[in-house]
C-alpha cells in the first residue's frame, strides 16, 4: 500500500514534465547485440522498450526537488549523493546563473536518477539497453564498424563539458533519439555491473582497477575504443558519485499483453 501511494503522488507531477515537452518517449524495436565485453561473446536480446528522446534537464528536474524536498541539495542524505550534489545550483529550488533551464541535468547521484524516473513509472536504462539504442548513428540501426562514427564519439570525449549546450542539440540517431552521444554521459541501472573478477557477478566491492584487466580478457571488439571508454567511466562510479558531465534519461517497459 505503501508503495502504491507513494507512485500515486510521484504521477501526479508527470504534467509538469510533459508540458516542458522534454518528456517524449519513442518505442525501441528490440534486437540483438554483441557487447564489448562481458557476455562471453554471445549475443544479448533485448525486448521492446521505450527510451525518452532527451535526457532530463535542468527545468525538469527542478521541478522534481520542488515537489520532492528530499532530494534537494539541503536536505539530501549523504548516503545518497556525495557534496557535489546540484553543487552549481544557487540553492535548493533556483539553478546557478549559468545554468540553462533546457541544459542537461547533471551532478545527479545513481540514487537520484533512478528515483527520478520511478517517480513517473518508469526506470533507467539497463547497460545493454543504452548501448543498443546508442550504437546507431542517423540512417544505421548499428554504426559501430564505421571509422568515422567512432572517430566523432572519441572527438567528443576529449572536450571538456560545458554548460551552454540544450538537450537536443546533437544529432538524431535512427531510433529518433537525441543525445547519447556529445552532450552528456548518462547513468544506467546497472552501471556497476561491469565490476566483475571473474568468480562473481556480486563482486562489486573489489577494486575498480580490476576493471582494466578483465574487460581485456572478454572484449568483443577491442578496436571499438569509444565504448571501452564507457564501460571505463562506469566502472570507476559509485551510486552515490556526481559528475558535472554525468545526466541521464529514463526507459519504460512495453506491456506485452497490450
Amino acid at each position: 500500500m505503501k508503495t502504491i501511494f507513494r507512485l500515486i503522488i510521484c504521477l501526479i507531477t508527470i504534467g509538469t514534465y510533459h508540458a516542458n515537452g522534454q518528456s517524449e518517449m519513442v518505442t525501441i524495436k528490440g534486437g540483438t547485440y554483441i557487447p564489448l565485453y562481458g557476455r562471453d561473446s554471445l549475443k544479448v536480446t533485448i525486448s521492446n522498450f521505450q527510451m525518452d528522446v532527451y535526457p532530463v534537464n535542468n527545468l525538469e528536474y527542478l521541478e522534481f526537488v520542488k515537489k520532492h524536498p528530499k532530494w534537494q541539495r539541503s536536505q539530501v542524505k549523504k548516503l545518497f549523493a556525495d557534496k557535489s550534489y546540484l553543487t552549481y545550483w544557487r540553492s535548493d529550488t533556483e539553478l546557478g546563473s549559468n545554468q540553462l533551464p533546457k541544459a542537461p541535468i547533471t551532478n545527479i547521484s545513481w540514487f537520484a536518477a533512478k528515483d527520478y524516473c520511478e517517480c513517473q513509472g518508469k526506470r533507467l536504462p539497463t547497460i545493454d539497453e543504452w548501448e543498443y539504442v546508442a550504437m546507431a548513428n542517423q540512417t544505421l540501426p548499428d554504426a559501430r564498424q564505421l571509422k568515422t562514427y567512432n572517430t566523432f564519439i572519441l572527438s567528443w570525449y576529449e572536450k571538456p563539458k560545458t554548460d551552454n549546450n540544450t538537450v537536443g542539440s546533437t544529432f538524431k540517431n535512427y531510433w529518433n533519439v537525441y543525445d547519447l552521444h556529445g552532450l552528456v554521459w548518462e547513468w544506467t541501472l546497472d552501471f556497476n555491473s561491469v565490476l566483475v573478477s571473474g568468480e562473481s557477478r556480486k563482486d562489486v566491492d573489489k577494486d575498480t582497477n580490476l576493471f582494466c584487466g578483465s574487460a581485456a580478457v572478454g572484449a568483443t571488439d577491442l578496436m571499438n575504443y569509444a565504448a571501452f571508454m564507457r564501460y571505463a567511466i562506469r566502472g570507476s562510479l559509485k551510486a552515490k558519485y556526481t559528475m558535472k558531465n554525468l545526466g541521464f534519461r529514463c526507459v519504460k517497459d512495453i506491456d506485452k499483453n497490450l
